[in-house]
């Protein structure tokens, strides 16, 4: 068995026991809504009005934002495990990686993206 296969039965593995988790807790759960659902747990504080309720676009943004720069450090710690070993080629992908994200940023900053409105 070659290593991507080995690898393509894994992933797929992990994807059909997530699905069926997910299916078999859909099916499980009451469907009606129970008032308790509203009520804090242990040390919360009680609801006035509507307890759900939709969150500013801006929250999104920044979250949009932070998954992408929180994906470059995934991105990051395999190259800088490996960097003595990959040469000057790996070295230039990196720094075109880094300097796409930097001029993302830039562009997001000058468009105003990063300021509360």
């Amino acid at each position: 068995m070659t290593n991507f296969t080995l690898l393509t039965v894994v992933v797929l593995t992990a994807i059909a026991l997530v699905t069926a988790a997910l299916l078999i807790a859909r099916l499980a759960a009451p469907r009606t809504f129970n008032p308790q659902k509203g009520e804090p747990y242990e040390c919360g504080v009680p609801t006035r009005g509507e307890a759900w309720f939709q969150f500013h676009a801006g929250y999104y943004l920044y979250a949009i934002l932070f998954l992408i720069f929180d994906i470059e450090t995934v991105f990051l710690f395999p190259w800088a495990a490996v960097v003595g070993r990959i040469g000057m080629q790996g070295l230039l992908s990196i720094v075109f990686f880094i300097a796409v994200l930097i001029l993302g940023l830039a562009y997001a900053w000058r468009k105003g993206a990063l300021e509360w409105k």
